[in-house]
């Protein structure tokens, strides 16, 4: 039926044809993107230069992103508690990321049992994972100040402390980093070894071997998770909306972060226009960070066989 329908628009040429039953089977798609991606993101654009509460739109131009930045004292408290986590976190689950894979690409006793262990809790998604470490974080009978207690030292109040509130879900996260422990330790057993004999042949060390023989040949999944741990990082909600109890990042706003602001606004405040408007800032930020991340990358991110990131 559709062959007889290309024949009557003239469509005779066997590759055109290819080419048009090709489109036929992705079009579900396209309309999904269409319907349910670019649609929806043209109108946040338009309407983050409105009045918009979900029932009615009143156009107020710039009005949204003036107020963002010179009105709204929880804007600019948000954005630096996300700027502030972003800034501990990623290095910290970078780095931790790819100790962990090296020290599991050994041969030690127990190997499979250790790698294993490592992995699970990065599985371990959802809100019961945040309850399971307000458990464990409790200042009085949580399990890390018990045996922080052992050791004789005491633990802080690490969910009612604004100054640990963060900390405490850093710590979270680097219990979680076996995802990137796995993409790592998979690169790492692609490597021959015969570059390591020949580095020992010309007198290297271990550290130097590390240095550059390892790190260079890891970078290109070192530059991934650096990307999707950027934009996951300025993305963070969940830990503020349920360790806050509320939604309203206390204590003294400490767990107040962007996400969970933009949503009070949407989803409580009702001022969704200028929710929108939050939206296309982060955005923003994110694409600047993004590109400039990719034009360095070009300076150690080592690609083999002539391999380039464009």
């Amino acid at each position: 039926m559709f062959g007889k329908l290309l024949t009557k628009l003239g469509i005779k040429n066997k590759k055109s044809r290819e080419t048009a039953y090709g489109y036929v089977f992705i079009l579900p798609w396209l309309l999904g993107i269409l319907c349910f991606t670019l649609g929806p993101m043209v109108f946040s654009f338009i309407t983050s230069f409105a009045d918009y509460n979900m029932l009615k739109i009143d156009f107020v131009g710039v009005e949204n992103y003036v107020h963002m930045f010179t009105k709204d004292q929880l804007f600019w408290k948000a954005f630096g508690n996300t700027l502030f986590y972003a800034l501990i976190n990623i290095p910290l689950v970078t780095v931790g990321g790819v100790v962990v894979a090296v020290i599991l690409n050994k041969s030690i006793f127990g190997l499979r049992t250790f790698r294993t262990i490592y992995y699970l809790p990065s599985i371990m998604v959802g809100v019961g994972t945040y309850f399971l470490w307000m458990l464990l974080l409790d200042p009085a009978n949580g399990l890390v100040n018990s045996a922080l207690a052992v050791i004789g030292i005491k633990g802080p109040a690490w969910l009612t402390d604004p100054n640990w509130t963060k900390p405490a879900i850093i710590v979270m996260h680097l219990w979680g980093l076996g995802g990137q422990m796995l993409l790592y330790l998979a690169r790492l057993q692609s490597i021959p070894q015969d570059y390591y004999e020949a580095a020992g042949l010309d007198g290297a060390n271990g550290f130097q071997k590390f240095i550059k023989i390892t790190v260079p040949l890891l970078s290109p999944i070192i530059f991934y998770n650096l990307i999707i741990g950027i934009i996951g990082a300025f993305q963070i909600f969940q830990e503020g909306y349920i360790f806050s109890g509320d939604g309203s990042g206390n204590p003294a706003g400490s767990l107040l972060f962007y996400n969970l602001h933009l949503w009070n606004q949407a989803f409580k405040n009702f001022k969704t226009g200028y929710a929108n408007a939050m939206c296309w800032f982060l955005f923003a930020i994110i694409m600047i960070i993004t590109v400039i991340n990719q034009r360095v990358s070009k300076k150690w991110v080592y690609y083999e066989e002539g391999e380039n990131d464009d």
